[in-house]
């Protein structure tokens, strides 16, 4: 299963933190592994209205649709706390 999401107002580093919370290994600040799943991020920064700038990151995860279903989940409740 290949599952990308992209979540605004938190940082690459943040997102990479979250991850390894989450069981996973840091390979590169990219990418992190665990147990039957990976994800690599990328961040861009996104015009929000006229003035105001975010960093928008994207998370794309790959792995067993059973094993990322609940780690997506639990990874998109602390980014959007985060992210506001």
């Amino acid at each position: 299963m290949r599952e990308e999401r992209s979540f605004r107002g938190i940082s690459q580093r943040l997102a990479r933190h979250y991850l390894e919370n989450l069981g996973g290994e840091v390979e590169s600040d990219d990418r992190v592994v665990g147990d039957d799943w990976e994800a690599t991020l990328s961040a861009e920064k996104v015009s929000v209205g006229a003035s105001l700038t975010l960093t928008e990151v994207t998370v794309v995860f790959e792995g067993d649709e059973e094993t990322l279903e609940p780690l997506i989940e639990k990874f998109a409740q602390k980014a959007m706390r985060a992210g506001g």
